[in-house]
C-alpha cells in the first residue's frame, strides 16, 4: 500500500495518532473486563516490580557500555536502551499471544517505562524535565487514562456490556431503556475498535519499513543496540523469572515486553536535539526487522 501510493507519507502520522489515542486505549479497557480476585492484584505487583528492575538495569547498561562512542551516537544508544517500542508494538503482540489477560498485565508493565521515557529518556538528549511535567504527561497519556478506566471496571466489576443492569431499576422506564442501548452500543464500539489493534499497528510498522534499503541499514552500532534490546535484556529478565519461579504468564509478558525493538521516538528526538537521527533510524529499523525472529523465540522460551 505504501509503495503503490495508497498510503501517503502523511498517513503515518494520522495512523499513529489513531492507534495511540483511540485503538490501543479501547483494547486496554476491554482487557480489564475480567473477574477480579486477589491473584490479579498480586500479578500487578509482580509485573510492576519486574518492570522497575528492568528500567534500573537498562539505565545502568545505557550509562556504562557506550561511553567510548561519539557523543551524538552515545545519546541515541542510551535512549534506545531505556526506551523500547513496547508501548506501540508490544501491547498488540502481548494481546495476540497471551490474550486479554496478557494485555492487562502488559499495560501495567509499561507504566515504569513511560515514566523513564519522559524523564531519564529525555535527559539523554537534553536536561531532564521537572517532575511536574513528567507527572502531567504520564497522567494524561491516552493509554494511562485507559488503565484508569480499566481498573475501575475491574475493581467495581461493572463491565460495559452489563452496566445497563444498574439502570434497570430506574423508575422512568424510557430512560433506563435509552441508557441500556447507549451502554451496549458503547461496549460494542470499544470492543470492535480494540480488535483492530494488531492489524492497524502492523500496517503502520509496514509504512515505516517500506522505504528502507537493507544495504544502508547495516551498521555495527545499530547491531549492538539490537543485541542489547532483543537478546541481553530479555535474557536477564527470563533468568530472573526462572530463578524466582515467577508465574508463566507474568514471566512471558515481562520477557516479551522487555525484548521489544528500539523506540520509534528516538529518531524524532535525535533530529530535534541535533543528534544523529539517521543512525537512530537505523537502530529502529534493524531492531524491528530482527525482532521478527526474536519475538517468537522469546514467546516460546518464556512460556515453555
Amino acid at each position: 500500500m505504501k509503495k503503490t501510493g495508497i498510503l501517503k507519507a502523511e498517513s503515518k502520522g494520522v495512523i499513529t495518532d489513531l492507534v495511540i489515542s483511540f485503538i490501543l486505549p479501547c483494547s486496554i479497557i476491554t482487557s480489564f473486563q475480567v473477574t477480579f480476585d486477589t491473584s490479579i492484584l498480586m500479578g500487578f505487583a509482580v509485573v510492576l516490580g519486574i518492570s522497575v528492575l528492568v528500567q534500573a538495569v537498562s539505565y545502568v547498561i545505557g550509562h556504562t557500555i557506550y561511553n567510548r562512542k561519539p557523543e551524538e551516537i552515545k545519546r541515541v544508544l542510551q535512549y534506545c536502551t531505556i526506551v523500547s517500542n513496547s508501548g506501540f508494538l508490544g501491547l498488540p503482540i502481548a494481546q495476540g499471544i497471551f490474550g486479554a489477560e496478557g494485555l492487562m498485565y502488559a499495560s501495567i508493565f509499561l507504566i515504569p517505562m513511560r515514566i523513564m521515557m519522559w524523564s531519564a529518556g529525555i535527559a539523554c538528549f537534553t536536561e531532564s524535565p521537572d517532575m511536574r511535567s513528567v507527572v502531567k504527561k504520564l497522567a494524561l497519556h491516552p493509554c494511562i487514562i485507559a488503565v484508569y478506566i480499566g481498573l475501575g471496571l475491574l475493581v467495581f466489576q461493572k463491565p460495559l456490556g452489563a452496566a445497563y443492569e444498574a439502570v434497570l431499576a430506574c423508575p422512568a422506564v424510557p430512560v433506563s431503556v435509552v441508557c441500556r442501548m447507549v451502554v451496549e452500543a458503547l461496549d460494542r464500539m470499544v470492543r470492535a475498535a480494540g480488535g483492530c489493534t494488531t492489524t492497524v499497528t502492523m500496517i503502520l510498522i509496514g509504512t515505516m519499513l517500506a522505504d528502507v534499503s537493507l544495504r544502508d541499514m547495516l551498521d555495527k552500532d545499530a547491531l549492538l543496540i539490537t543485541a542489547v534490546r532483543l537478546v541481553l535484556l530479555p535474557l536477564i529478565v527470563l533468568a530472573g523469572c526462572r530463578l524466582f519461579h515467577v508465574d508463566r504468564l507474568l514471566a512471558g509478558v515481562s520477557v516479551l515486553l522487555t525484548g521489544m525493538p528500539a523506540g520509534s521516538t528516538s529518531a524524532i528526538l535525535a533530529a530535534k536535539y541535533h543528534c544523529d537521527y539517521t543512525f537512530a533510524t537505523k537502530c529502529i529499523v534493524v531492531s524491528t526487522l530482527l525482532s521478527m525472529i526474536s519475538i517468537p523465540m522469546w514467546s516460546a522460551v518464556s512460556t515453555w
